[in-house]
């Protein structure tokens, strides 16, 4: 009986995180992380994502949903069709950030490993890190005071025949802040560079430099 109900605890014990790490997938429903928590991959459709603090998941994407997740928590990858991906402080993301319709914000802190990219929304960071690098078409940037990102920076040209905005991307290198690798753009942009940052090499633009903590306009 002893060893039966040893067995038994013990099956338990090994079955507890692999519970706790299960897929979560759904359809016209929102899915939360509860703070500490850990899950594999997330999915849903019409729905956001919400990863708690210092929480695990996997992946995380949705469509129609935006995904937030909070101070120092970790994934492997997040993806969102029509909808933002805020990052909270000291997040965590080993592989990539993507939005096709959406913005993108890394708070204080938050590292992306891969490349973080969208077509459509704003990307911004503050004093964030990116190591693969960013790509939009129609997003404004902000790489907030003491940003670092490795990878050098795209702007795409913009190829949809749907596209009637005539919005001229604004990017904005902030006071100390490090973007390394070429910043290449492939449309004409606004671009500002504090006195204070360290830049690549600049393709396709004219840097404008400024003073203080953010430029005129």
């Amino acid at each position: 009986m002893i060893c039966t109900k040893l067995a038994l605890l013990l099956a338990l014990g090994l079955a507890a995180p692999a519970f706790a790490q299960d897929d979560v997938d759904k359809v016209n429903g929102g899915i939360a992380i509860a703070d500490g928590d850990s899950a594999g991959k997330l999915s849903t459709v019409n729905g956001g994502i919400h990863v708690g603090a210092n929480a695990h998941a996997k992946s995380a994407e949705t469509v129609n949903g935006g995904i937030s997740v909070d101070a120092g928590a970790t994934l492997d990858s997040v993806e969102s069709v029509n909808g933002g991906i805020k990052l909270g402080g000291n997040a965590k993301v080993g592989g990539t950030v993507n939005v096709v319709n959406g913005s993108i914000t890394l708070a204080q802190g938050a590292d992306v490993a891969g490349k973080t990219s969208n077509v459509n929304g704003g990307i911004r960071l503050d004093a964030a890190h990116i190591g693969g690098g960013i790509e939009t078409v129609n997003g404004d940037i902000t790489i907030g005071a003491n940003s670092r990102v490795e990878g050098g920076i795209v702007v795409e040209e913009n190829h949809s025949w749907l596209n009637f905005n005539s919005h001229k991307p604004r990017i904005v290198i902030g006071p100390h802040a490090v973007v390394q690798g070429t910043l290449k753009f492939k449309r004409e942009v606004e671009l500002w560079v504090s006195d204070s940052a360290t830049i690549g090499a600049v393709e396709g633009a004219t840097a404008q430099k400024f003073s203080g903590d953010q430029p005129p306009g």
